[in-house]
């Protein structure tokens, strides 16, 4: 903390998460913006927060400044900081102002906090946010800076409100990848200078979840304490952190692009939610997954539960037969779909058919050619198979070869430059022109009305490579919030269809896009070797629920894997579920394994997709095993996966969490008939008794259960039941 004068003014606040088992503790110095002097376990509320701040304040050093600038909620070059600072700002001349804010009100409640300053000489105001949402265990952070003077200002950098990390929080975890391949975890010391992720894709991209996680060395996914932080407007963003050569850290995240502020005007740094634990990264997966099933997204039909989905998008491809689609439709719904999706190719006009990728998006009529008599016959045949029906479209992007773009080339963002870069053979429209979002409005209005559609599939197939408007001024801020508000007036005129968000797989997920939308498309890979590590690293940030989990073919189309029908299906039941193999091409015993595994997550969606998720500790990288545990601990059904040959000789034991220790439960293997008989020959368990075995929660949970050998790309599901 800073050094404190002689005689200071010292004020402290105190925000507890209730039900998190955590305090942040704040001081302010002489009237300086408030510092997070303190952020860990819940403390006493009888303790003396004043008498902590003066044993708080770290000594100055030979060589260093006379005082140590404060490492504020929003810290500041003009009070001496020299680290990354939390507010980059120019005037309309080109001259750095160098804020001193003086804090002038502060507005506390037992959940939520605002610190309101004022520079008086630059005439500029900040307040900065902190909020715990009701009943929930996050806590939700933003800034905003508003002008209060008569110039204009150039806002290149306004940070989301610092948080100081703990300098016993020695790792940093964070997401990497690519296409196919997203969330891939990579953990790493946390050294000193800074650690920077930058997005300018205008989507979030694979390559980066907007997420960091700071964590004790020791601390895994079932102990030890762990901070995550998410930027939850990822289009465009800038996460990084930094260790100055004092030892203090920090956090930051906001819009890496230039914000003009007019006078009486303000802007926002975007919000940031965060979570803590003291019981490892599973803690953090509960935290975030409740606020999103409470805070942030929300249903047409909330008691209804989460559909299986076909998609014929891997069965057809553009190639669009009506009575190809009513086949396999029919077959969808004998093996359990609830949901036929009708995805890319449906669309066009006389001129342009959407044979391939590279024509007609943004010709957004049913193509005439293909559908002689319209969308009707075939959703009327998907409704006389008690499904419901869904269509793709992809609004924000617009194909050269387009009755859209020959009419309206004005509407192609950055428009009369030399030459544009296409992505899948494609360009961008430009959102922030109003006549843009009407005419996508109007289409996708005039889609939903006349046709009896439940689902939109919403995709955006590539990033945006010059974000600028036909005047040249930066575009993706713009952009992203042009999207939010069609979807918004999207959700708004048909609030009982159902909408998913996707981009190649999982370019767009973030609790933005969240608010508007009800699904994630998690990873264009139906490859279920790929599919159970990703899945089982965005359970962190997203319920299970919430991301699509689909059956490919046996021979994924992405990886060229060849996986079992059983390790396919089941992977898929602990999402929401889907299939998008052609099902004319399944063999009998596949089918019937299908239908098994449709069944099955029929059974337990209704309380799985209210449980808590728990990442098992196993023994060996090859071993990855999951378990949910119903809201009231009365069942649970264990995910046991191996991807790869063990490299011990025999298995060791899996410990449950999550479970009522007093409690016994039934507890057995759910697809016996799917291991592999050379790893049961000589393994003799109870878990295959038709009638099971009776455990107590705590054997469950500290003796652990002991599975057969497992073959490479295999899953165990055993289900227990409290009695």
């Amino acid at each position: 903390m800073t050094a404190i004068n002689s005689s200071p003014t010292i004020q402290t606040w105190r925000l507890d998460i209730p039900s998190g088992d955590h305090t942040l503790v704040f001081v302010s110095v002489d009237q300086s913006l408030p510092e997070v002097m303190y952020s860990g376990r819940a403390l006493s509320l009888e303790e003396d927060l004043d008498a902590l701040a003066r044993c708080s304040v770290r000594p100055i050093t030979p060589g260093t400044m006379d005082q140590l600038a404060p490492l504020s909620i929003l810290p500041e070059q003009g009070q001496g900081f020299l680290g990354r600072t939390g507010l980059e700002v120019y005037d309309d001349m080109g001259r750095a102002v160098l804020t001193q804010f003086k804090l002038r009100k502060t507005q506390c409640s037992p959940t939520r906090i605002e610190f309101v300053a004022e520079d008086d000489t630059y005439g500029l105001a900040v307040g900065l946010t902190f909020n715990v949402p009701d009943k929930a265990t996050v806590l939700s952070t933003e800034t905003t800076l508003s002008n209060q003077s008569s110039q204009r200002y150039r806002v290149n950098w306004l940070s989301t409100p610092v948080f100081s990390a703990p300098q016993r929080m020695t790792d940093l975890i964070e997401y990497e990848g690519r296409w196919t391949h997203e969330f891939t975890p990579i953990r790493k010391p946390i050294t000193r200078g800074i650690h920077l992720r930058e997005n300018l894709r205008g989507r979030t991209g694979f390559d980066h979840f907007a997420a960091m996680i700071v964590a004790e060395p020791q601390a895994t996914f079932c102990q030890g304490t762990v901070t995550a932080v998410h930027f939850v407007d990822s289009d465009l963003h800038r996460m990084f952190i930094e260790e100055i050569p004092d030892g203090r850290r920090q956090i930051q995240s906001g819009f890496p692009e230039e914000q003009w502020v007019d006078p009486d005007q303000s802007v926002s740094s975007g919000r940031n939610v965060w979570a803590f634990s003291t019981i490892g990264l599973n803690g953090l997966s509960h935290a975030f997954q409740d606020y999103v099933r409470h805070h942030v997204i929300t249903y047409p039909f909330p008691d209804k539960p989460r559909p299986i989905h076909y998609n014929c998008w891997e069965a057809v491809y553009f190639d669009h037969d009506v009575e190809v689609l009513k086949r396999l439709a029919k077959q969808a719904s004998q093996v359990g779909a609830e949901r036929f999706v009708l995805d890319d190719g449906w669309f066009g006009t006389a001129e342009f058919s959407r044979n391939d990728d590279t024509t007609s998006l943004g010709d957004w009529y049913v193509d005439e050619k293909k559908y002689p008599d319209g969308l009707a016959p075939l959703i009327d045949h998907i409704h006389s198979l008690s499904m419901t029906f869904g269509l793709w479209i992809e609004p924000e992007m617009i194909n050269q070869d387009s009755t859209l773009a020959k009419e309206h080339p004005e509407w192609i963002l950055a428009h009369g430059n030399a030459h544009h870069r296409t992505g899948r053979q494609q360009l961008v429209l430009d959102l922030t022109i109003r006549e843009v979002t009407e005419y996508l409005f109007e289409r996708i209005d005039s889609l939903l009305s006349n046709h009896a559609v439940d689902y939109v599939k919403w995709d955006m197939n590539r990033d945006i490579t010059r974000p600028i408007d036909s005047d040249g001024f930066p575009v993706l801020i713009r952009q992203s919030k042009a999207l939010r508000s069609l979807l918004a007036r999207v959700r708004s005129a048909h609030p009982t269809v159902e909408l998913e968000s996707c981009a190649s797989g999982g370019g767009r997920i973030d609790y933005g896009v969240l608010q508007h939308v009800q699904r994630f498309w998690l990873s264009d890979s139906h490859d279920a070797h790929e599919r159970w590590k990703i899945q089982n690293q965005a359970f962190l940030f997203l319920p299970p629920e919430t991301y699509g989990s689909h059956v490919g073919a046996a021979l994924c189309h992405t990886s060229a894997r060849q996986l079992s029908m059983a390790f396919r299906a089941g992977v898929a039941t602990s999402g929401s579920m889907g299939i998008e193999a052609d099902l004319s091409e399944l063999s009998q015993t596949d089918f019937d394994t299908l239908s098994r595994y449709t069944r099955l997550y029929k059974q337990h969606r209704q309380w799985m997709h209210r449980s808590k998720q728990y990442r098992l500790d196993t023994h060996g990288n090859e071993a990855l095993s999951n378990v949910f545990v119903a809201e009231d601990q009365s069942q649970f059904l264990l995910y046991a996966g191996t991807l790869d040959v063990p490299n011990n000789e025999t298995t060791a034991p899996i410990y449950l969490l999550g479970l009522e220790p007093q409690a016994h439960y039934r507890v057995q293997l759910v697809n016996p008939e799917d291991i592999n008989p050379w790893a049961t020959r000589i393994f003799d368990s109870p878990l295959f008794d038709k009638n099971g075995v009776t455990l107590s929660g705590a054997s469950l949970m500290q003796v652990g259960l002991i599975l057969p050998f497992a073959m490479p790309d295999s899953l165990f599901l055993v289900y227990g039941q409290r009695v």
